[in-house]
């Protein structure tokens, strides 16, 4: 009781002060207001704001500050996250019983005012307009002076004052509880636990505060891509029942998709949908779900110009040219097949992608998720969580991806047994945002049983026919596609998908069909719910869990028949009776033998590098050393990193090091080191520790930027690459890493963090102009 009553006290004291705060702002500088920031931009402000202003924000403040998971929900990505300013709310709450109303910028709500009554708190002066007023009345000016105030660092790890958990108790202050802030927190000023802001970098803030922090309207687009956007809305807009429904497909898979529409990377778009057709300003339909009921009677698939700056970690980038138009036509039109109804938005239809697509061929709709698999996986990585463990956890440290030939088991204008199977498959979005995870799980189980028992039968009567068990069941790319062979890397709580078999050979591979392809988007992408309560991300998480074992099933039955058994065992070891029990059971066995000819003892090695082979013509390289500017033995004591294991020392390794490459000073080249974290299984939701297997740990090399959201920076000369990876190699105690990091390490606190920041940042632009954006540094480390 003592100690309710002692919060009771602080909470009474906290709003005591921020009342009588909230008078004394109001006494100097007038109420607040959102009108009060109501101005025109002259031509020389936007100016200032465009090639001045921005680049700061972009390069200094955006790290931190986009997408869900920014602090205090403050997105700094455009003119309008700052108009909106920050939140005490957090979207990210594992433990919260009912689902949140999403507060996602640019839907929820259309003006600054919409914010505040959402509860969100202003970051610039919404008071009286006088340079005093803006500045003391700027949370941004007040955060960056507070940490100007503090200066240089004085030592290479921060004290334990600072907090970079990403579950950190975030003190979103308002303006008015700011000076208590200062008294609190006196290092906590902005850039956050970073090196501070150059002298010249705080001058043109503090100008730009000072003059009410004006930000300029979006420019108009430019005639020729206006003329674009016109043909693509009309694409998307046909007439009948047909087109309507292809493009709902369409928009319900890309809607999370950065398009563009010409060779630049100054605008690109968003396929949104509307209640008013092309021609008229968008009315964005805002609803939780892309399939959600839009509530009219027609619903218009509409451009929208995205005016946030990039951010890699929720970037997927699509061209739309007329190649791929074309391809789509062929996927959609090439069949003849009518459409005889509109399936509607039922929830039971519509979160069953099986039930509202089923007119559709599903040869269509597995040409046209293939044409772009990269992005088709990369949207659960990338789309509505920033905070991925909810999805991430459930799969392996790096493990390669095939995919089934849609000509194999999809052929053109017959029904597929597989989908009609998937008919009975509902996805944890049925139950809408709140769910009771116990009983959904339950009943989803016995669902998923039933559909690979059907899956199994299915292969066992068709084998040596219709489905060969031999290396034409895999898709090769039809000799061109690049997206035929993934690699995707866990680093903890996100990830990063790949083309390519990129790395050493991995412990586990999926192969993916159709269904799989399908259920993965809508239980991951389009039926997930950050806002969701517990239960709803829980059986998110343990439905994952089926489609995992389903898509390394349908690689071990490339493999002989004896070998599947061993080796699943060995991909799950320490799991539990139940996850035994489940995967070793009859419906998840298929007896028939591979037609594969083996000739070596290690099986699974063998059939990599038969994948390998079979896909040569299409493999990505892009991340290889090979590509790098470094000389063939710089490559290769890189390369001899790959058969390190281990043994302890590896396991301190942070998940993911983005180290530049320089040669006496001058930036040349960025590599990454990822950190495979071995376990036992996957399957455990609570205690992945426990799983851990420190002794096989290993790590990959790569060319470029892999992964967004780098745990050190690093910086290696040319002539101390072999001695870096020396040190990599030979790591043994903790101690043996902060050596590493003394001599090589960026830390938060080097006086050249910004400099190799910018100089990762411009290499990353130069290698990957389009799929580029800023890097994430939410998680970088303080050791």
């Amino acid at each position: 009781m003592s100690r309710w009553l002692v919060l009771l006290s602080s909470l009474v004291f906290v709003s005591g002060c921020a009342v009588y705060a909230t008078q004394q702002f109001d006494a100097l500088f007038g109420a607040q207001d959102v009108s009060n920031r109501v101005s025109s931009v002259d031509e020389a402000e936007t100016a200032f704001y465009n090639e001045q202003v921005k680049p700061i924000l972009d390069t200094r403040c955006v790290s931190c500050h986009a997408c869900y998971d920014a602090p205090c929900q403050l997105k700094l990505t455009a003119s309008e996250g700052i108009e909106r300013g920050g939140s005490k709310d957090l979207v990210y709450d594992g433990t919260r019983l009912l689902a949140q109303s999403p507060t996602r910028l640019f839907i929820d709500a259309k003006s600054p005012d919409e914010w505040r009554a959402k509860g969100f708190h202003p970051v610039l002066n919404e008071r009286g307009q006088s340079p005093a007023a803006n500045l003391q009345g700027s949370l941004l000016y007040r955060a960056i002076a507070l940490r100007a105030k503090q200066g240089a660092f004085t030592q290479p790890v921060l004290s334990d004052d600072y907090d970079f958990s990403l579950a950190r108790d975030q003190q979103c202050v308002s303006i008015e509880e700011y000076s208590q802030f200062e008294q609190d927190y006196p290092n906590w000023g902005m850039p956050y636990g970073l090196p501070a802001l150059s002298a010249n970098e705080y001058d043109v803030l503090t100008r730009w505060l000072a003059k009410g922090g004006k930000m300029p309207a979006v420019a108009p687009l430019p005639k020729d891509l206006e003329e674009k956007v016109v043909l693509w809305e009309s694409r998307f807009n046909g007439e009948g029942l047909k087109a309507q429904l292809i493009s709902r497909y369409i928009f319900e898979h890309l809607y999370l998709y950065s398009l563009y529409l010409d060779d630049g990377e100054a605008h690109r778009f968003q396929l949104v949908r509307s209640t008013t057709p092309p021609g008229e300003p968008i009315d964005l339909i805002a609803t939780r779900r892309p399939y959600d009921d839009p509530g009219v009677d027609r619903v218009y698939y509409r451009l929208w110009a995205d005016p946030e700056v990039k951010v890699q970690k929720n970037h997927i980038a699509m061209q739309l040219d007329e190649a791929r138009y074309a391809r789509w036509q062929s996927y959609f039109y090439e069949t003849d097949y009518q459409v005889t109804q509109d399936p509607g938005y039922h929830v039971d239809v519509a979160t069953n992608p099986f039930k509202a697509f089923r007119e559709i061929p599903a040869h269509a709709r597995y040409r046209f998720l293939l044409d772009h698999s990269q992005k088709t996986i990369m949207s659960f990585i990338k789309g509505p969580v920033c905070r991925g463990q909810v999805a991430v956890n459930v799969i392996n440290e790096q493990f390669w991806v095939f995919f089934i030939d849609p000509e194999v088991l999809y052929n053109k204008g017959s029904a597929d047994y597989l989908e009609d199977q998937a008919q009975n498959l509902d996805l944890p979005a049925i139950g809408s945002s709140n769910t009771l995870p116990l009983t959904s799980w339950i009943g989803f189980s016995e669902q998923q049983k039933s559909y690979l028992s059907a899956k199994a039968a299915l292969i066992e009567s068709n084998v040596g026919t219709k489905v060969p068990l031999d290396l034409n069941l895999i898709w090769n790319g039809d000799g061109h596609n690049d997206n035929a062979a993934l690699t995707i890397f866990r680093h903890f709580d996100n990830a990063s998908v790949v083309k390519g078999m990129v790395g050493q050979q991995p412990k586990t591979a999926w192969v993916i069909d159709y269904p799989l392809l399908e259920r993965i988007h809508y239980l991951l992408v389009a039926g997930f719910d950050v806002y969701g309560n517990v239960g709803h991300q829980l059986v998110t998480r343990l439905y994952m869990d089926f489609l995992r074992m389903e898509g390394e099933m349908n690689f071990l039955l490339l493999l002989p028949k004896e070998d599947r058994e061993v080796v699943r065992k060995f991909w799950y070891r320490q799991a539990s009776q139940t996850i035994k029990d489940y995967i070793f059971s009859d419906y998840i066995k298929v007896k028939s033998q591979s037609q594969i000819q083996y000739t070596t003892d290690d099986h699974q090695a063998e059939l990599y590098r038969k994948l390998r082979t079979r896909l040569a013509a299409v493999l990505n390289h892009e991340h290889d050393l090979s590509q790098s500017k470094l000389s063939l033995p710089q490559q290769e004591a890189l390369l001899a990193l790959h058969s390190v294991r281990g043994g302890g020392g590896l396991e301190h390794l942070p998940n993911v090091a983005t180290v530049l490459i320089t040669q006496e000073g001058v930036p040349m080249d960025v590599i990454s080191l990822i950190h495979n974290k071995a376990h036992a299984n996957i399957s455990s939701l609570l205690d992945e520790e426990a799983a851990r297997l420190p002794n096989e740990d290993g790590v990959t090399v790569v060319r470029g930027v892999l992964g967004d959201y780098p745990n050190v920076l690093m910086q290696v000369e040319t002539v101390d690459i072999a001695d870096w990876a020396e040190q990599v190699a030979s790591l043994n105690t903790a101690a043996d890493y902060g050596r590493l990091l003394d001599r090589y390490g960026v830390r938060r606190t080097h006086p050249n963090f910004w400099f190799v920041s910018d100089a990762i940042a411009n290499l990353n632009k130069q290698q990957k102009p389009r799929e580029s954006g800023i890097l994430d540094y939410n998680r970088l480390e303080n050791r």
